[in-house]
Parts: C-alpha cells; structure tokens; sequence
C-alpha cells in the first residue's frame, strides 16, 4: 500500500503554503521549527507541527523529487502490464527476503529452508542480508537475470532503490518506472494545431451542420494555412523582401482524430442536442422528498385507436397525464379527442386538487386505504365515498415547451394554485423522465394487450388498427381509471423505491401511506368553484343594454339589468368586469356577484328562450364569425347569427343522411363538440356531485336508447324549425294593422301649447335608458 507523502524540509526545497511558494532557509531541529523564504524577501518561522497538519501545505513540484508526478494518478497493480507483472513479484520476494527472511514476507508461512542462514534477521544485519543478496543476484548470468528481473546487473544500491519505493507505493513500486512512464502527449499537436483544433470545434458545434472527421481535417489545415501562413506570405509579396516563416506542420489525419476523441469525445450527439446542453439551467434542481412537491404533466398520443361516441368512428385521442414524482402516482389524467387545449390541462390540475369519487363497478378493496386518516373522514369531508388515489395541492409544475403548457391561462391557473413553475430545459426530456417512463411502463402493461393498438411507430403499425379498435372513449377511459387504482397504485416500484429504503417494496399507495408519518397530510380540500376561477379571464369595461361581448359572442342575464352596475376593482384592470369563458361549451360564460360572491350564468343571447341548441366551442365560434365577415353580413343581433350557427350545424341536412353526407372530418368535428360539452358539464359543479356511471362494454352500435348523432341532429333541426318560426311570427304581428285611435285621442294625450317637433306625430319618442344602465352603441 501506498504510504503518505512526505514534506521535505531541507534547506533548499520548496513548500506551497496556503497556495503561496516559500523556500526553506534554514532548519533548527533542537527548537522543532524552520525558517521560510519567499520570493519577495518576506521571511516567516514556523513550527514543524504546524506544517505537518496544516490542510494546506505540500511540497512544491519545481524542487521536490515526486515533482514529476504532479498531476498524474497513483498507479496501481492494474496499471503494470500482465507480462510484466511476474518480474515485479520476483523483485518483490527478494526484497522480502532481505527484509525479514521469508520470501513470502509472512514468518507464519514459510517456504521449504527458510530463512536461510544468510538472511535469517537474528543472526545477520540488514546491510550483511543486503550484501549477501547482490551476491546472489551478480552470480546470474546477464540474460538469465534479465529474464527474472528485468535487469541484467543487480547490485546493492539497486537493491536499496528498490526497497526505498517499495515502502512507499507497496509492490506496485517494484516495478520499473519505465513500464509506467508517463505518456509523453501527443508533441506533433503545436501551439498552433491546438488552436485550430479549437477553433474548428467552436465552428462545427455552435454554427455548422454535422460534418465528417475528413472535413474537419481540411478546415483545421485551412486554419492554420490562412492564420499562420498567408499573412507572412502577403507581407512578402507586397513588400518584396518578406521573409517567409517556415510552414507548421499539421499532424495526420488519424493523429487528429484520436486528438479530438480525447479533448472532446466520441462526439455522436447531435449538434441540435449539443447546443441546448449549454442553455443554462433555470431555478437550479429540486431534491423530491414528499408527495406533492413535483408534479409532471405531459401529454401523448394514445397508442390505442378507439372510437367515438357519437357516429361511432375510429379516432385518435390524447392522453395527458399528472404523475407524482416522489410516489409515482398517477394522480390525474384526461382523455381528449383529437387533442387537448389549456382549459383540458387546467381540469386535470384540479382533479389533482379533488379526491377521486368511487364508481359502482368498483369494490371495496379500491376504497380509500391509507391508515392514519380513514375513509369515513375524507369522504364527510369530500361528500361522496373516495377512491384510493393521492390528492394534493402541487408545489412545483414541471412540463415541457408545448403550446398548450406555455399558454397565458395556463400559468395564470398555475399561479392562481399557488404553484411554482419549472419548465423542463428545451430538448431535455430527462428532467421530466418520470412521467416519460410512466407513459412507456403504461404501453407495455396495458395498451399492448388491447385491440386497435398501433405501435411505437409508423413502422410497428399494424395492417388495420382503426378496423380492430372496439372500446368507444368513455369506455377507454373507465378502463384506465379502474386500472390506475386498482394495479398501478398497487404496484412495486422497483429502481424507483425511496432513498431511505432502497432495497425495499413500495409502491405509491405505500409511499404515500408513509408520508403521513413523515411529513403529515393537509387535507385541503378545494371548494366547487374552484371550476370558474380555472377558466379563461375576459375583462370588460362596461355592461350595455345587450349584454356583455366576450370573443364575438354576446351574454346576457337579469342580474346585469340592475342599477348602479359599476365595477370597483382597482390595479391592472381597474373598473372593469371579470368574465370566465369556457371553450369547450360557448352557449353561457360566467360572472360573479360582486355583492354575495355567488357565481352565475350569462346566456347567450342567440339561444332560443325555450328548449336547448346543441353544444359548440370556441372553433365553431371562430368558423362562425369568419363566414359571417367573408358574406358581407352585418347581423342586427346574435339571433340572426342562431340561424346561421344551426345551419354550420348540419340542421339543413335530413336527420337519417348525417352520417352518409357528413365528411370524416365533419363528423370528428361534431365527435368533439359533444364530447367536450359533456366534460364540461361534468366539471361544472353539481349538488350532490352525481357518481360516475360506468359504460357497457359491448359492441359497437349496439346502443340501449338513441344514438348521439341522431340526437344532436334532432336538436339542431328542432332550434332551427323554432327560429324561423319566431322570425315568422314576429314579422307577421309587425305588419298586422292595429285598431284605429278614438276621435281626440292625440290632442287629449299632449299639451297643445307646446311647438311640435321635427318628427311627424307618428314618429315614436325615443326610449330613455332607464337608471343606472348605459347608453347601447345605437343610441
């Protein structure tokens, strides 16, 4: 084994105290202490006690004798090649049997004759054993010694030498300190090479595309010709007497390349992933230690073709998951048709927030089951009986860089939760691994065993995933949310078990079960209306006699009728109005009481008063608007746009040819709109929240009552039957002739001595807008 260093105090040699350089000047042994120099003439005297434990102090590299070794590792029994590896155990028994008589080194194992006379420690001195084995050794012949022991001629101070290394780095400093010389580097890289190399590398790596190890080659000898090169040449052309400087040579083109894969590596990454390694690192790392701190949410597309609810059709839908990150629990997830939006993110960070309710196919063993805080206790405080699934408020948000997580809503509801956000680095999914690992076990657990799968890719596709695909979307998604309860919470974790209990089985029911001895448990639960507050804000600075106008539609309701209706917030948006817009469902926005804080509906005031219109969302609205601006149409109120919103709707159409004229694209459109006005009803809060009403698995088209499509048609040709007939009927009593006044009846209705005005005695008076309400844009 290796001894420590030792400080050489001689007179003469260099100590580095504290990173500054001294000379020793002089030693008084009998005081214990020396005399140090440095180069300015400064002079200190210090204690060997206190050089030999100062944390700070070593020999300096320029005088010492390991100067040498500075910078290089200690070399090992590994470092000695095989073949030499016999010669240095050779030295090593021989120098052992000078030492202590044995060859082996150890009294209690002795070789046959051991010790020998000669070497045996009580009868000889270590200077006569010495001897006696230079004796030995020089009785070898040349070639036979060198075969032994590396050398041809072994003498004492050979010996001696060997001995002094040996004490210091263990066997490993028997061997020649030629078969561990120091690599000498590579000498035919100059000053010159380097910097091109360089500067190649910068090139190649911020700006250029990919390119071969050959093309790096020439642009290094181009660097070195036009920088080193071409500007002493022009010198001597222009002035004719320019001395030419010798040319540099650049080393070969395997040199070069076994240059760049010490000083950079292989280099197999892509240059779009090297340059976004060096984007710096936003809000540092967080250390996970408790369920809650760090959520990811991502979002992908469902490896499995599943259909519609509505016509039935095979469609593709995306998955957008919220997973823990210290337990690995799947806390939240939605399913969305075609793909998901903000406000579809914002309702899964609230399903984080709420418990998850029980269903009726599920049993008791899916109940909540985590001891120190019973079932009976979260469902009094949730108001239904509660699954066994984690619910928290998140700490910390991590996603990646797409449209939908890097929205103005999104963040707003984020910190509206009181969350901290931390966007992942661009190009850098590992610092979301978890959740990218969770969508990869998910793959290989179920969605591989399901029918209509379609692979990890375009290659792995199957002949005809979209004619295998049998459950229908709500069917998909309660078979997800009866496995994450049932399997995944309940499933060992594996590598990703706790770091205070590695080798032990967990799973995220258990981790979270333990969290509670650890850290406690909040029970927070959120109030219903946390539903309005996660939607889209819409200020407006005031109420016109129509209503409210948020993203081209106009809301109206009895409350916004009252006098003296004037906003007093302050700040940003001062006197102005908060309106909550939900996207999915554009037939009501929501406001707020000012006075109770109750929260209210805004009906559009293109519904009809009576019966229902079927449900569209903010890409209806904006195909609706764009048709009316690209017609010329200047429509008096959002009742004439009814019609044209119903006949977009396909009310024109018989009822039993929609599926026949309908476009795929058209149908998936109505798929949509119907699917996300039934997520919103369900995400808008109900007293008593109403259970969840598990779908019958059985074959497609096989319905026990109407289908959907036919449904939303009916209800489409229904509004629209209705709007012509009240656009008839209004028309029809605007030209019906009223009963002729009585004789006088205008003279007796007005003061005669007052001058008439402009308007003939026909002409109504206008209408005075009655207190506290503002004058419309006609008036």
């Amino acid at each position: 084994m290796m001894g420590a260093t030792a400080l050489d105090l001689s007179p003469g040699a260099g100590v580095v105290l504290d990173e500054v350089e001294w000379l020793v000047e002089r030693q008084e042994p009998h005081l214990g202490r020396v005399h140090l120099v440095r180069s300015d003439g400064e002079r200190q005297r210090v204690s060997f006690r206190f050089l030999v434990n100062h944390p700070r102090c070593r020999s300096s590299s320029r005088t010492a004798a390991e100067g040498a070794n500075r910078g290089r590792q200690a070399a090992s029994w590994s470092d000695v090649k095989p073949e030499k590896r016999p010669l240095m155990e050779q030295r090593f028994a021989h120098l052992m049997e000078v030492d202590c008589g044995f060859r082996s080194g150890d009294p209690f194992r002795p070789e046959p004759g051991e010790p020998s006379p000669e070497y045996d420690p009580d009868r000889t001195t270590l200077t006569e054993r010495r001897a006696a084995k230079a004796a030995e050794l020089s009785a070898l012949r040349p070639e036979e010694a060198k075969l032994l022991l590396g050398v041809a001629h072994v003498g004492v101070r050979t010996l001696e030498r060997w001995e002094r290394r040996r004490r210091k780095y263990g066997i490993v400093g028997c061997a020649d300190h030629r078969w561990l010389r120091a690599s000498g580097g590579h000498p035919s890289i100059s000053e010159e090479v380097r910097e091109a190399i360089f500067a190649v590398r910068a090139e190649t790596q911020h700006h250029r595309s990919r390119v071969s190890a050959r093309t790096r080659e020439i642009m290094i000898r181009r660097y070195v010709r036009e920088t080193f090169e071409k500007e002493d040449g022009e010198e001597g052309d222009e002035g004719g007497d320019g001395e030419e400087r010798e040319k540099i040579e650049v080393p070969s083109y395997h040199t070069l390349l076994r240059v760049w894969k010490e000083w950079f590596g292989p280099g197999g990454a892509r240059p779009k992933y090297e340059r976004s390694a060096e984007l710096p690192t936003k809000n540092g790392h967080v250390l996970v230690t408790r369920p809650g701190q760090v959520v990811a949410l991502d979002t992908t597309i469902l490896p499995v073709m599943v259909r519609e609810n509505v016509f039935g059709d095979p469609v593709t839908v995306h998955l957008t998951l919220a997973l823990d990150v210290y337990t690995h629990s799947i806390c939240a997830f939605r399913l969305t048709l075609v793909s998901d939006s903000s406000v579809d993110v914002a309702m899964v960070l609230r399903d984080v927030m709420l418990p998850l309710p029980m269903r009726q196919e599920w049993g008791e063993d899916m109940e909540w089951p985590y001891p120190g805080l019973p079932a009976a206790m979260v469902s009094e405080f949730a108001g239904y009986e509660v699954a066994g699934l984690p619910f928290f408020t998140p700490e910390t948000l991590t996603s990646d860089h797409g449209s939908v997580y890097r929205n103005h809503h999104l963040v707003d509801v984020q910190e509206a939760m009181g969350c901290r956000i931390l966007p992942a680095r661009v190009l850098r999914p590992q610092d979301k691994s978890a959740v990218e690992r969770v969508f990869g076990s998910i793959r290989s657990l179920v969605f591989e065993k399901l029918a209509g799968y379609t692979g990890v890719d375009v290659a792995d596709r199957g002949a005809d995933p979209e004619g295998d695909a049998v459950l229908t979307l709500a069917q998909m998604e309660h078979f997800i949310a009866t496995w994450v309860v049932k399997v995944w919470q309940n499933r060992r974790l594996g590598e990703f078990a706790p770091s205070w209990d590695p080798g032990g089985d967990h799973s995220p029911n258990t981790l979270f079960a333990a969290s509670f001895a650890q850290e406690g448990f909040d029970l927070d639960i959120p109030s219903p209306e946390t539903y309005y507050r996660f939607l889209p804000e819409h200020h407006v600075k005031r109420i016109y006699r129509r209503g409210v106008k948020v993203k081209g539609l106009w809301y109206d309701a009895e409350l916004l009728n009252q006098p003296d209706m004037n906003s007093v917030r302050g700040g940003r948006y001062k006197k102005q109005w908060v309106i909550h817009r939900e996207p999915r469902d554009r037939r009501m926005v929501y406001f707020q009481d000012p006075d109770t804080h109750e929260w209210h509906e805004l009906r559009w005031t293109g519904l009809p008063p009576e019966g229902e219109m079927p449900a569209f969302g903010d890409a209806r609205v904006e195909e609706l608007l764009t048709r009316v601006r690209e017609a010329g149409l200047k429509p008096r109120s959002d009742s004439d746009l009814a019609s044209i919103l119903l006949e977009m709707l396909g009310a024109v159409d018989p009822v039993e040819k929609w599926p026949s004229q309908l476009t795929k694209s058209q149908r998936t459109q109505h798929a949509r709109e119907i699917t996300q006005a039934r997520a919103a009803a369900a995400d808008r809060p109900q007293q008593p929240p109403k259970p969840v009403e598990p779908p019958r698995l059985t074959a497609v088209g096989a319905r026990d009552m109407e289908p959907p499509w036919r449904e939303r048609a009916r209800e489409a040709t229904d509004s629209l039957d209705a709007q012509r007939r009240r656009r008839r009927e209004a028309a029809t009593s605007s030209r019906t002739p009223s009963a002729p006044a009585p004789l006088g009846s205008s003279r007796r209705g007005r003061n005669l001595l007052v001058i008439a005005d402009d308007d003939g005695p026909g002409d109504p008076a206008p209408q005075q807008p009655s207190p506290g309400q503002q004058p419309t844009e006609e008036d």
